[in-house]
């Protein structure tokens, strides 16, 4: 690969050799157009390139023909490349023959660019579409607007371009959903087009034979509309195949002449360059290029970005303002290769570089940046010995936390220098600063800001304007902060461009690389020197803004903020190509410890609390770990989160509840861990000296610790002062039943101290442990008034902030209980956060980084104390809090990871189930008349539940709700029988075998035996005899028999007539009576109570059963398996048939959830989407939506199936051992588990299975894609592993079969996250194997494969070893071989799952 780029650099330094020094320009033949030319006769007036020559007419609208697009030398001759005149030729010639073309090309602006030099040289008037999936009929047709309440139709570009004969350019083809630019389709083939005003588009032949023979007014009259001849259609895209969109429809793509326009040649964009920037030395514009060429036209193999050439000119820019700059800098402005790229990727980029000559050196050391304000609101910055001189604003400068660190002085010079010549995006992980960078970006520069919450359902629309109804009731557009702050020379802040969606930021394209855009009320703003020459031309500032024409203002600037890609993580990079392309990009590092130390100290009042130290160095472990797992717990304790640590150590030094460990605990939510990524954390604590506290305090602290002394609220050491709410505020205090358990009142506690130090609140943990009880009783003990929210997955932006409404014609905006929060300085608490969909719930971080959010209807969420210097603002109550409460992550809640989203931003606390005496304390409220030993045996039993859920072994996790759920039942109804209400909680299970047999093996362990022995149903079944109403079908039952197959497999219930039915009798089906055996045809199950299934004559069930078995035989027969290869199977099936119907309960509902239905918009049926209420008014009839199937050419993101290879130990030693501990079996029925789960899900995950003996390191045993298809193949596969391990030769390969796994998978394509287990029995000493060189064999794949190592019956004394050298969560030593199954059901569900 690399010889590749080298020998492409190679020829590129080569042509540049041959080169004259001086490249001179072909001129196309056409005169300067001066003042003196104008008033020439058009007769005069040609364009000739080359061998084609055509006559340029007086545009009617000169308005619209674009400006400042071709240069002109000092002589008036045309600054044209020849590249650019081959292709100007070919776009006369097409339209010499009247035909629409199509530019083909890779990301940027040159297409567009080009067509605009074409429309400028010809004189042409042009009307611009630009496309994303967002694009309807209505955008290119025709669009009703309300005025003096009538509707009345605008027409759009397409017309508006066919009536007047200019050119319509369709820029983003590729982005548009499918069947909407077909409409198109007749237009272009034969100039026909029907309108929705009910007018027609007509050729200029058929419209001119027409009025030979009609009058213009009878034509009129009929509706008919001329097209021009001169009406011509420029569509720009990419190829889909390369770069993801929508395919071309066929009839479409027919309509069109294609042209690929590729890149200029070495010397044509080295002269551009010189031109730029001339100060800058040549050789480093040559190995600019050459680096950005040869990347340009590397191996496709090696999947890299397209480099961006037209950056280029920033790039010099930048080195011209400042000779000093590195030019590895300059790449990596334009280029964030270490960033967006994976390893082995920037490795071949490195070697490139090397190749070149180019250090990879840190830039110069800034070691002052001041500003001062200049004439002309220009701004003069001060980088050391470096001016610059940028456009600026008029806001005084504020004081700001920014800590003046050198690290983060050198980013700030470095975005300085990038902004002084075009827009900018900081890439930063969450909590690095990105947000306060910025502010001191924007007060050096003077400048204001207009933020603007970036969300994937973002429409194009929205980024531009939002339409409205005026008071009138008239349908008007209201500007985004990106437009004001194109027109107002502001700084528009677009947090969190990684969310939006691809298509939507491509509108970004036009204003960012020409600064031109158009918006949807048909207003265009211009570039400030192309306004000016239209404005040269004669027409006054009044007439342009009549026309629809606005200059951008010079001081605008685009600041984008984003987290950077995790190439290989098996999420989509958001940094496509097109979007590398819209800005200089500079990343902004996580604090080394020193500097972290520094701006922690200075934030916190000068001093650190001494516990801090361990905090630092645990953070900067988990930065600097090279293991994967550890990696992904680092973004947690970003620099925000130890302020928060900090900050609450300061506050509270001598609490017991600032316990160090204790804080991590919630702040990693570690009890919602993988037990994988637990068990890593645990050991980086140890490793940094966090250790569970020694002193434990006692669980059993005296009530009543909770008190109010005159105007004060004491809960533990924690006082608050209350307020004196109003009458309308006490309304909104909650009021709750709550009992005063120690451990609540621990945490009361604990949110208490957060809440008065001005935290943010987030409460997860499992269902029923009291999250919304513990928040409704601090807000009542506080007094504090409450607005609740309730999310699910219907929930969207638009109405988490605002509900809006139709009154009298106008829509009306209500505000959300959100607003009301915020204005009023009340408690908003969110419930259910991890319903809604995490693209939702994201606009809330910056109203809780920085207490800024911008609502639907225009109104501005400001922070307290700014609300004078921003119009139409609402100012955040300084008591304003939020408060969110969200379900556990994972499994079996699979709801949206809110607190990995949000996290950082709020003060997180894992709420679990009270501790036994707490709990106990609890149930006695609820049940004072219940036996203690009652009380005590539920709380054990259902703590032992807990564990085992906690473990993986039951998928459902018992909460104290049903806990007191039965204490109520038996404090109601004493003379019950426990067995029987513990029912009422536990009979969900008793559909699952697996599930119920754990469940009854812990009950009868704490002495419920009664549920145990199925005494239960017995007295059930008594009760029901004694009720005067008895339920039963009245049918009988005549014999077994198989039953009619249903062709249409339609469901069947009852009827004895039917094979694979339910509920009925004498055939083969399910939940019913008298048949043969089971057989599940996917329909729902109709059951029949359990007597009426006993009360079957002895005859028929003997029937049955011969049945059955001769049923069974066949089966056998059929996979070719006989009775004593299944009886063999079966031993190393059964002892594993929990695990597996686990595992398979996981895959299902990942699978359930994976396939969640998306929103579609623009529907003409479904829902009402209340965010087009507007266009409802208008008339238009795609104002729905409705749940479909993700579109897979809208969103590209093509689902990877998960990789699993498992290595097993077949050497002799297994069989050797396997008498004395029997560990092949064990190893032999955890292959079984693997190949049973997995079947049924082979489009999630794909796996094979290798062994390694003496005699090799991958012997095959289960190829991908073939896995065993049933019970006999599997047993083939144990088999020959079994007979493997008796005859093969003595050795080991473990270390060599470990690396080669990892190896072969990290070179595998089609998958993004893989892992390798590996099974070993080996002594490591006996064969002189040392621990590290496996843990460095099962590293050879990573970030993309994960390596495990299981040791199956090692020494005893080697566990320790093993596991300090191993990496953590990596390793795992099995003594006990019935736990093996156990161990690799933890390792998927960490892993894969």
């Amino acid at each position: 690969m690399l010889a590749n780029l080298q020998v492409r650099s190679g020829h590129l330094l080569r042509h540049r050799l041959q080169r004259p020094s001086h490249w001179t320009r072909s001129l196309a033949s056409t005169a300067p157009r001066g003042a003196s030319d104008q008033a020439k006769t058009q007769e005069d007036d040609r364009l000739t390139i080359g061998d084609v020559s055509v006559r340029l007419t007086k545009p009617k609208q000169p308005h619209l023909v674009p400006q400042q697009y071709v240069q002109y030398a000092a002589d008036g001759t045309l600054q044209l490349t020849q590249s650019a005149l081959h292709h100007l030729r070919w776009m006369l010639q097409k339209d010499a023959l009247k035909q629409d073309m199509f530019l083909l090309g890779q990301p940027g602006p040159l297409r567009r660019q080009l067509a605009m030099q074409f429309l400028e040289l010809t004189q042409r008037e042009v009307e611009y579409v630009a496309l994303s999936r967002d694009t309807t009929e209505s955008d290119l047709k025709q669009r009703r607007e309300i005025h003096n309440k009538a509707a009345i139709y605008h027409d759009q570009g397409a017309v508006r371009a066919a009536i007047h004969g200019r050119v319509l350019i369709l820029d983003g083809v590729e982005h548009a959903e499918r069947n909407v630019l077909p409409i198109l389709n007749n237009l272009l083939e034969n100039r026909e087009m029907h309108l929705e005003n009910g007018k027609f588009l007509m050729a200029p032949e058929r419209y001119d034979k027409l009025l030979e023979k009609h009058s213009r007014e009878q034509l009129d009259e009929w509706g008919l509309l001329r097209v021009s001849e001169q009406f011509r259609v420029v569509a720009l895209g990419l190829p889909t195949h390369k770069y993801k969109g929508t395919p071309l429809d066929p009839p479409l793509r027919s309509r069109f002449q294609s042209r690929n326009v590729t890149s200029y040649s070495y010397g044509e964009l080295y002269d551009e360059l010189q031109q730029v920037a001339p100060a800058v030395p040549g050789d480093h514009l040559k190995q600019l290029l050459t680096f950005a060429l040869t990347l340009q036209t590397a191996d496709d193999s090696l999947q890299l970005p397209d480099f961006p050439l037209h950056n280029l000119q920033l790039g010099v820019q930048m080195l011209e303002a400042n000779p000093a700059l590195s030019l590895h800098d300059v790449i990596t402005r334009i280029y964030p290769y270490q960033s967006m790229l994976k390893p082995d990727q920037q490795k071949r980029v490195e070697e490139l570089l090397t190749s070149l000559h180019v250090q990879r050196l840190p830039g110069q050391t800034i070691k002052s940046i001041t500003s001062s304000a200049q004439a002309d609101h220009l701004v003069t910055l001060q980088l050391d010995d470096l001016k610059l001189i940028v456009p600026g604003g008029v806001t005084p400068a504020t004081s700001s936390n920014f800590v003046d660190l050198p690290h983060q002085r050198q980013a700030l010079a470095s975005l300085l220098q990038a902004y002084a010549v075009g827009d900018v995006c900081l890439m930063g992980e969450k909590g690095v600063g990105k947000l306060t960078l910025t502010k001191q970006l924007l007060g050096l520069l003077r400048q204001t800001a207009e933020p603007m919450m970036l969300y994937e359902d973002m429409t194009s629309r929205e980024l531009v304007q939002q339409r409205i109804t005026s008071p009138q009731g008239d349908t008007i557009w209201r500007d985004s902060p990106l437009v004001r702050a194109a027109k107002a020379g502001n700084v528009v802040v677009l947090n969190g461009v990684h969310r939006l969606h691809k298509s939507t930021a491509t509108i970004l394209q036009r204003l960012i690389h020409d600064r031109e855009l158009l918006l949807c009320d048909g207003t265009t703003m211009l570039r400030p020197d192309r306004y000016q020459a239209l404005l040269q031309q004669g027409l006054s500032s009044a007439q342009l803004t009549e026309r629809g024409l606005l200059p951008i203002h010079e001081a605008f600037r685009i600041v984008a903020l984003a987290e950077p890609p995790r190439p290989g993580s098996g999420q989509p990079n958001w940094l496509t190509p097109e979007l590398l392309s819209l800005f200089l990009y500079q990343e902004l590092r996580p604090l080394h410890q020193s500097e972290e130390h520094e701006l922690l100290t200075q934030l916190c009042g000068g001093q650190l609390p001494p516990q801090m130290d361990q905090l630092l160095k645990l953070a900067q472990l988990l930065r600097s770990s090279q293991d994967p797992l550890i990696q992904g717990l680092a973004g947690t304790l970003s620099t925000r989160q130890l302020l928060k640590l900090a900050r609450r150590l300061v506050a509270y030094p001598g609490s017991e509840l600032s316990d160090v460990h204790e804080m991590l605990q919630n702040t990693f939510l570690a009890r919602f861990m993988p037990a994988l990524s637990r068990t890593a954390l645990e050991q980086a604590m140890q490793q940094v000296g966090i250790h569970p506290s020694a002193e434990k305090r006692s669980r059993k602290k005296p009530t009543g610790q909770i008190g109010v002394e005159g105007n004060t609220l004491r809960i533990g050491e924690t006082r608050m002062e209350l307020g004196n709410p109003s009458q309308a505020q006490k309304s909104k205090v909650p009021s709750t039943l709550f009992y005063e358990m120690p451990q609540h009142v621990e945490l009361l506690e604990r949110l208490l101290q957060d809440y008065l130090i001005g935290e943010h609140l987030l409460l997860v943990g499992n269902q029923g442990v009291g999250k919304n009880k513990l928040i409704d009783r601090l807000l009542e003990l506080m007094q504090r008034p409450r607005e609740y929210i309730q999310l699910h997955r219907d929930t969207t932006v638009h109405s988490l902030t605002l509900q809006s409404t139709l009154q009298d014609g106008q829509v009306a905006y209500e505000d959300s209980a959100l607003v009301k929060a915020v204005r009023s300085g009340h408690v908003l608490v969110v419930d259910e956060a991890d319903k809604a969909p995490v693209n939702v719930t994201c606009i809330l971080r910056t109203l809780v980084e920085s207490g800024e959010m911008v609502l639907a209807d225009g109104r501005r969420i400001v922070p307290h104390g700014a609300a004078g210097s921003v119009p139409n603002c609402i100012e955040t109550h300084p008591e304003f809090r939020l408060i969110v409460l969200a379900n556990r992550p994972g499994f079996p809640f699979l709801g949206n990871d809110f607190f990995a989203a949000l996290g950082d931003v709020f003060s997180c606390h894992a709420i679990s189930n009270p501790q036994p005496d707490s709990e106990i304390y609890l149930l006695q409220q609820y049940g004072p008349s219940v036996p203690p030993k009652t009380l005590r045996t539920l709380v054990n039993a259902f703590g032992e539940l807990r564990s085992l859920a906690d473990e993986g072994m039951l998928n459902y996790p018992y909460s104290t709700r049903e806990v007191v759920s039965i204490v109520k039942h038996l404090e109601r109804y004493p003379e019950e029988s426990i067995a029987d209400v513990v029912g009422n909680v536990l009979d969900f299970d008793r559909y699952q075998p697996e599930a119920l047999q754990q469940v009854i093996q812990v009950l009868a362990k704490h002495g419920i035996e009664a549920y145990a022995l199925d005494e239960v149903q017995m007295l059930r079944q008594r009760k029901t005899l004694q009720a005067s109403v008895e339920r039963h079908s009245g049918l009988g039952v005549s014999g077994p028999k198989f039953g009619k197959i249903d062709p249409k497999n339609e469901p069947h219930v009852g009827g004895n007539t039917w094979a694979g039915g339910s509920g009925g009798r004498d055939t083969a089906g399910l939940g019913g009576k008298g048949g043969p055996f089971r057989l599940d045809k996917g329909h729902k199950v109709h059951q029949l109570s359990d007597e009426e299934k006993a009360d079957v004559p002895e005859e028929i069930k003997k029937a049955a059963r011969e049945m059955n078995r001769k049923a069974f035989a066949e089966k056998l027969k059929e996979i070719k398996m006989s009775a004593h290869d299944h009886k063999l199977y079966a031993q190393f099936s059964e002892p594993n048939r929990k695990q597996v119907q686990q595992l398979k309960a996981v895959l299902e509902a990942m699978q359930t959830k994976s396939k969640e239905r998306q929103w579609q918009k623009y529907q003409t049926h479904g829902e009402l989407d209340d965010t087009r209420l507007v266009e409802g008014i208008t008339g238009e009839k795609n104002i729905y939506r409705r749940r479909a199937e993700a579109n897979p050419w809208a969103d590209h993101v093509q689902e990877k199936p998960n990789r699993l290879k498992l290595v097993v130990d077949v050497s002799g030693s297994m069989y050797r051992f396997n008498g004395y501990d029997g560990r092949l079996d064990r190893q032999l029925e955890a292959v079984v588990m693997v190949m049973e789960a997995f079947e049924g899900f082979e489009k999630k995950i794909v796996y094979d299975i290798v062994g390694h003996s003496g005699e090799g390191w991958e012997i095959p045993f289960v190829n991908v894609g073939s896995a065993p298809k049933n019970d006999k193949e599997r047993f083939e596969t144990i088999r020959m592993m079994h007979a493997h391990s008796q005859f093969c030769w003595s050795g080991d390969s473990t270390v060599k079969a470990a690396r080669e796994a990892c190896s072969t998978l990290g070179a595998e394509d089609d998958f993004d996250n893989a892992i390798v287990v590996v099974l070993s029995d080996a002594n490591l000493s006996r064969y002189g194997i040392a621990p590290k060189d496996l843990a460095v064999a099962l590293k050879r794949g990573e970030p993309k494969v994960k390596g495990y190592s299981i040791f199956i019956g090692s020494l005893a004394e080697e566990a320790d070893k093993i596991n300090s050298e191993m990496p953590a969560g990596q390793s795992f030593v099995c003594m006990d071989l019935t736990k093996l199954p156990h161990i690799l059901q933890q390792i998927f569900t960490s892993s894969l799952l």
